[in-house]
């Protein structure tokens, strides 16, 4: 015959209040070591999730939103983990959460805008408290209703035409055109541009700001040298190759992303040519990758770690004031100057 304990856990409908009766604890109490809040004795913490294992409890997250209740559970979209910008951006946002007591719930998209949208929709039906996107494909498709729902969130590197969206991105446009200057200061003026993915923000400000560079120093643009890239290493690999079998090759290549320049690298020694004797390669980021490379990427530094901390901070700051006018908070970038450029 099964006890009270296993019969609750066998189905399932342990409650918090199971949990406080099994601790010898308030309700409250239970509440708050369940949600991570620290002033809590740690013979009492303990107390309360023995008895929460034992019984098997677990958070009805949607439940507790339906009640009027929070989840304090913050969604982030995400197109992949497969590369250290993103990584960098969660760490950064992770850190923040565990700071102020949410948890996070990760949802990866692989840049199909069907499934961000139809997240999207799960998650600010009763999932999460907020929502951090990043780099999100098409957000025009479901920003307008996150909005009508007055659900909070922030968008990380990408842009809101209608200016109601609280947003942290970089200064892509002036990173772009300092990584393109210091290349004609250094005495290049055949400079291709591997472009980031299409559609979004960051990419077409670094295309721009490359365009404004060649302008600003009387360079004719050479829309041979113009190739799209997808912000991936293969793409950056393939493109380079194109480049390098132009009649009027480029002597250095800005890549949009530190990915894709680690893909030129390669391409570059595929074809038994030297780095930088031969070509000059700038990225963008300053992903941690770029420091165990030989020889060490020339890259235009985003403070990734931060922009993630900085959104959590935002969304914090809707959660609690939901009138607050949106804003958008933009990062500064820094040439890091290292071993791939060189003057001609």
């Amino acid at each position: 015959m099964l006890d009270e304990n296993a019969s609750q856990k066998k189905t399932g409908n342990v409650t918090i209040i199971d949990v406080a009766k099994a601790s010898g604890v308030s309700y409250s109490t239970v509440s708050r070591v369940l949600n991570g809040f620290e002033h809590v004795k740690d013979s009492t913490r303990e107390r309360v999730l023995e008895a929460a294992n034992r019984l098997g409890y677990v958070a009805n997250l949607q439940a507790r939103s339906l009640a009027g209740g929070k989840t304090n559970v913050i969604g982030l979209l995400v197109p992949s983990l497969d590369n250290g910008y993103i990584g960098e951006v969660v760490s950064g946002a992770d850190e923040e959460l565990q700071r102020s007591n949410y948890n996070m719930m990760l949802y990866t998209t692989h840049r199909y805008s069907g499934k961000e949208e139809a997240y999207v929709k799960s998650i600010y039906s009763g999932l999460t408290d907020g929502l951090l996107l990043i780099v999100p494909l098409t957000p025009v498709k479901y920003l307008e209703a996150l909005q009508q729902q007055n659900f909070p969130y922030v968008l990380v590197d990408q842009s809101d035409v209608t200016g109601r969206s609280n947003i942290v991105d970089s200064t892509n446009w002036q990173g772009a055109y300092d990584a393109t200057s210091y290349l004609i200061k250094l005495g290049h003026r055949k400079i291709a541009h591997i472009t980031g993915l299409e559609g979004l923000q960051s990419a077409i400000d670094r295309l721009e700001g490359y365009k404004a560079a060649l302008n600003d120093h009387d360079i004719p643009i050479n829309e041979a040298y113009i190739r799209q890239g997808d912000f991936y290493g293969a793409k950056g690999y393939e493109r380079t190759n194109e480049l390098l079998e132009l009649a009027d090759c480029p002597t250095a290549i800005f890549a949009a992303n530190d990915l894709m320049a680690l893909g030129v690298i390669e391409a570059v020694r595929h074809h038994g040519l030297q780095i930088p004797q031969d070509m000059s390669i700038i990225g963008f980021d300053n992903i941690p990758q770029t420091l165990i490379t030989y020889p060490k990427l020339t890259t235009v530094q985003q403070s990734l770690n931060q922009m993630g901390r900085v959104a959590v901070k935002l969304l914090l700051e809707q959660l609690e004031n939901p009138d607050k006018p949106a804003r958008r908070i933009t990062l500064k970038t820094e040439l890091m100057e290292r071993e791939t450029c060189q003057s001609i």
